[in-house]
């Protein structure tokens, strides 16, 4: 026995596509054998009969696609850098971070989706409240884990700097802030799952475009397959996301 010893390469990736390909298969029988209504559970091959026809063949898809992953970027940009600026405010200043925090925590307490229609009020249909949404979820993740890096710092290091004569700025960049990117990195890579999810449940509320709209409009028409096509698509899109950020942590974060 061979064990804690974990498979990898081609013998792992074959045992996924092997799971994979038995839920599908398992799926398409009871649909078809209608062991379950299918109008409930739709069926593989109507799911990806639909996602070929909204991607390769009409587009439908692509564009709706297009709307989501922009107001997500911009809601991850804005949110995160938000969320890094007062993150390091508040780990510079411990005073500003006393008054801000009881207002931030109740913000953060409260439920963004339940937002979703006054920030529908203040910035109407378009991209702008949904961007709304999604910055009001990664703002706080950000902040949170920037703050959480930044007093993450071992503090003889820091005893030992001033003791040496470094300044409070020569503290922060040499040693407080290399001690927080990782943890910020972790922040960021959850910020932007989320910055996702609030752009799209915005979406489904009320949009003009985008994944969210189409699929709301799908589970009113009872469109099953439709509603299985754009979930896997988003399910896709997140692990690529979820890749991308650790490719990236990979490749910057080098030096820990």
């Amino acid at each position: 026995m061979n064990d804690g010893i974990l498979p990898r390469g081609p013998l792992i990736w074959a045992g996924r596509l092997a799971i994979l390909a038995f839920i599908f298969a398992a799926w398409e029988i009871v649909s078809r054998e209608k062991l379950i209504d299918p109008i409930l559970i739709g069926a593989p091959s109507g799911v990806a009969q639909f996602l070929w026809e909204g991607i390769f063949v009409n587009g439908s898809l692509i564009d709706d696609l297009g709307w989501t992953m922009l107001g997500t970027l911009l809601a991850f940009v804005l949110g995160s850098a938000a969320g890094i600026l007062f993150g390091m405010l508040f780990v510079i200043s411990p005073t500003l971070e006393a008054l801000f925090n009881p207002i931030l925590t109740a913000m953060n307490a409260m439920p963004r989706i339940a937002l979703a229609p006054l920030f529908l009020i203040w910035f109407g249909l378009g991209l702008g409240s949904k961007v709304a949404v999604g910055f009001s979820l990664t703002f706080f993740i950000v902040l949170s884990s920037t703050v959480a890096g930044g007093r993450g710092v071992n503090p003889d290091h820091i005893t030992l700097a001033r003791a040496l004569g470094a300044s409070g700025l020569q503290v922060f960049r040499k040693f407080v802030l290399p001690s927080a990117v990782p943890v910020i990195f972790n922040g960021l890579r959850l910020g932007l799952i989320y910055a996702l999810l609030g752009v799209v449940g915005g979406e489904i509320i009320a949009s003009e475009h985008g994944l969210g709209q189409a699929l709301q409009l799908l589970a009113a028409s009872f469109k099953t397959n439709g509603v299985f096509g754009i979930i896997i698509l988003l399910a896709l899109v997140s692990v690529c996301i979820m890749t991308a950020m650790n490719w990236l942590e990979n490749r910057l974060l080098r030096w820990r």
